[in-house]
C-alpha cells in the first residue's frame, strides 16, 4: 500500500494544520534531509524505451504476436521468471524489486525521459532539476567527490539542473570507461602544485571582485563552485583513484565485462563506494521498432552480466544496504508485435527495476494484463516511483525549494511512497 504526501495544493485547500511542521499558508514547506538508508544511489537508464516483454515482465502464455519469439525463464525465487538473456539477473532475483506496473501518458522520447529523470511532466513554464541535482542541493559533496557524477556524460538536458543553480550539475566523466585510452576530462594536468595554487588564489581573488558587483550572479557561482570542486578532486588521490579501473583485479574487471555495460556498472561501484551519492550511467540503445529479438540478443547479454555482477558486488561489500540501484528506461514497448518484428512506444505499462538502500528483495510489486496492455495492480506513476527513492535517500518529497520568482515547488508533488517494497 502507499504511505500518502499531501501536496501543497492539496494541503492548503484542505485547511490542513500539523502539529510541528515549519509551515502556514504562503510559507515554504521545509524539512532537514537526513541521510536515510540509501546513502548512494546508482541511476541505470535504458535509453529509448526497454521493452518489459523482452526483459522483466515476460508473458510466455499470452500468443505469439504478444509475447514474441524470446523464452522466458525461472529466477532464483519461486515463481518470477524473466526474458532468457537475464540469466546472471535471475540468479540475484532474491536481492531485487521489479516494478512492473509503472506508467505514465507521455508517448514520447523527450517527454518519457523528462518524467523519470525529474519525476515531472514536462512544463512549458518552468524547469525541473533531476533527481541528480536534487540529491546534491539537499546533501554536497562527501570526500573530495563529486555528488553527481554523469557516465559517460550528462545524458540529456533533463539531467540537469533545471531551476536550481548551475552548481548543483553534474560532473560528466567525459569519456567512455571501456576505452583503453579511457581518460577522466578535466581530471589531469601537467601544472606543479606551486603554480596550481597560485591559479586558484589569483581565480579566487578574479571571482572575488565580481561577486561584489553583482552577487546574484548565478553563473559565476556555478563557476566559482565547478573550480572549487575541481581543485578537491584534483588534490585528493583517494578521490582520483576512485576513477581509476586499473585498481581493480584482472578477475574482477572480467567479471562484469570488459565491455561498455560493464566498465561503466564497475566504475559506478567504484565511485559510490567512494563517496558519490549519486551515480547516473546509460547503456544501449532500446528503441527496437525493428527486428526485437535480435536487438536484445545483440544488447541485453552484456547488461546482465554487468548488471548481475554489480548486485552481487555491492552485496558482498556490504555495500548493497547503503546503495540503492535503479533501472529505468523512459517509457515501454506496445503489447503486439508490429509488422517489421518490432514494437512502438507504450508508455502505459513498463518495468523498473529497484536494489538495495532499504528495498526488499526477491519481489515483484504490481501486475500488467495478460498481454502488458495495462497496469493491472498496484499502478505506479512516476511521482510515486522517484518520491520512493527519495525517501530512501532521506529526502521528503514533499519538501518546497524555491524557483525562480520566489514560487516554491515540491521536490516530487503528490508523491507518494510506496511502502509495500521498503524492507
Amino acid at each position: 500500500m502507499f504511505d500518502v504526501h499531501i501536496g501543497r495544493r492539496s494541503f492548503l485547500s484542505a485547511g490542513l494544520f500539523a502539529a510541528g511542521s515549519k509551515f502556514a499558508f504562503g510559507d515554504i514547506k521545509d524539512y532537514t534531509s537526513t541521510e536515510g538508508p540509501a546513502k548512494s544511489v546508482i541511476f541505470i537508464y535504458l535509453p529509448g524505451g526497454a521493452a518489459a516483454q523482452e526483459s522483466f515482465d515476460p508473458k510466455p502464455n499470452a500468443p505469439l504476436e504478444y509475447r514474441g519469439g524470446m523464452k522466458s525463464i525461472k529466477t532464483n525465487v519461486g515463481g518470477i521468471e524473466l526474458n532468457e538473456k537475464l540469466a546472471q539477473t535471475a540468479k540475484v532475483m532474491d536481492k531485487l524489486t521489479i516494478i512492473r506496473s509503472m506508467t505514465h501518458g507521455e508517448a514520447a522520447h523527450e517527454r518519457g525521459t523528462h518524467n523519470v529523470f525529474t519525476g515531472y511532466k514536462p512544463s512549458p513554464a518552468l524547469s525541473y532539476p533531476s533527481m541528480g541535482a536534487v540529491v546534491t542541493h539537499e546533501f554536497g559533496s562527501r570526500n573530495n567527490l563529486p555528488a553527481y557524477i554523469c557516465i559517460p556524460n550528462q545524458p540529456n538536458e533533463f539531467a540537469g539542473t533545471g531551476y536550481l543553480s548551475n552548481s548543483f550539475g553534474a560532473f560528466s566523466v567525459g569519456s567512455d570507461p571501456a576505452s583503453d585510452n579511457f581518460k577522466v576530462r578535466d581530471l589531469t594536468t601537467d601544472v606543479g602544485k606551486e603554480r596550481f595554487a597560485r591559479r586558484q588564489q589569483t581565480l579566487e581573488l578574479v571571482n572575488k571582485r565580481f561577486l561584489d558587483i553583482s552577487p546574484d550572479a548565478d553563473n559565476l557561482k556555478a563557476m566559482n563552485s565547478f573550480y572549487n570542486k575541481a581543485y578537491d578532486l584534483m588534490s585528493s588521490a583517494s578521490a582520483q583513484d576512485a576513477f581509476k579501473l586499473d585498481k581493480e583485479s584482472e578477475e574482477v574487471r572480467n567479471k562484469y565485462g570488459k565491455n561498455t555495460a560493464g566498465a561503466r556498472m564497475l566504475l559506478a561501484r567504484r565511485l559510490v563506494e567512494a563517496g558519490a551519492r549519486f551515480v547516473t550511467l546509460t547503456y544501449g540503445g532500446w528503441d527496437m521498432h525493428n527486428n526485437i529479438s535480435n536487438s536484445i540478443t545483440s544488447q541485453m547479454p552484456a547488461f546482465d552480466q554487468g548488471f548481475a555482477t554489480l548486485i552481487s558486488d555491492l552485496s558482498d561489500r556490504g555495500l548493497l544496504e547503503s546503495t540503492l540501484v535503479c533501472v529505468v528506461s523512459e517509457f515501454g514497448r506496445t503489447p503486439k508485435i508490429n509488422g517489421t518484428a518490432g514494437r512502438d512506444h507504450w508508455p502505459r505499462v513498463f518495468s523498473s527495476v529497484l536494489a538495495g538502500g532499504g528495498i526488499k528483495g526477491g519481489i515483484t510489486y504490481g501486475t500488467t494484463d495478460a498481454t502488458a496492455s495495462e497496469p493491472d495492480e498496484n499502478p505506479v506513476e512516476i511521482p510515486h516511483w522517484a518520491g520512493t527513492i527519495y525517501h530512501q535517500m532521506g529526502i521528503n518529497p514533499d519538501k518546497e525549494l524555491m524557483a525562480p520568482g520566489d514560487r516554491p515547488i515540491e521536490i516530487v508533488d503528490f508523491a507518494k511512497v510506496i511502502k509495500d517494497i521498503i524492507s
